[in-house]
């Protein structure tokens, strides 16, 4: 399926919409708890059931209104169901607050194989969006695979030594800031190594 333009507006929609929905259904439910087929459900272990259909839907809409879905978009919805799922079925929390952790480091050793091949995974996906000479690309794969590993440090370190309210927090804010942020920081690589897109159609 060829890929289709939609607003930005409505693409970070669809993107953060669900953690938002989260965040909020979080703060709302935290200190109850539910009964359901004679088991005891914390409002983080609803919340999460709930996450789950609802991160798969907004999936499929983005996917369905600009014909393409990323990798990393895939595998979080995949990982999200697998262990959010667990969270869900064994009623425990833990699950849920490893995936973040798996998904950065999961990344990083994938971006990191691509490396010790001489190779930059992330220009084969992101090259035509954003035109940049191949020393770049691998400067910027190389300070992506070890912010990822310190994202799956810092959830690691979050999660096990913090109360919910302070993951929830992190998962929410801190990492979608940190990433913004990152990328904000490579202002100076994409101006030195990037190439106009006039000259890169040539």
């Amino acid at each position: 399926m060829a890929e289709k333009n939609i607003s930005q507006g409505l693409k970070l929609a669809l993107d953060m919409g669900p953690i938002l929905a989260f965040f909020v259904g979080y703060l709302l439910l935290r200190d109850r708890t539910f009964m359901i087929g004679g088991a005891e459900y914390s409002g983080f272990i609803v919340v999460t059931a709930a996450f789950i259909p609802l991160l798969a839907l907004s999936t499929l809409l983005l996917w369905r209104l600009t014909g393409t879905l990323s990798k990393m978009q895939i595998v979080t919805l995949v990982l999200v169901v697998v262990f959010g799922g667990m969270t869900v079925w064994l009623n425990d929390e833990r699950f849920f607050k490893m995936k973040p952790t798996i998904i950065y480091a999961l990344f990083a050793l994938v971006l990191g194989f691509g490396l010790m091949r001489g190779q930059s995974y992330m220009q084969s996906v992101m090259g035509e969006m954003l035109p940049m000479e191949p020393e770049g690309w691998m400067i910027l794969t190389k300070r992506v695979t070890a912010f990822f590993v310190l994202l799956a440090v810092l959830n690691e370190v979050v999660w096990r030594t913090m109360s919910t309210d302070a993951w929830v927090n992190f998962k929410t804010f801190g990492l979608t800031i940190g990433l913004f942020a990152f990328f904000m920081l490579q202002g100076k690589l994409f101006q030195t190594y990037g190439i106009e897109k006039n000259e890169a159609g040539e």
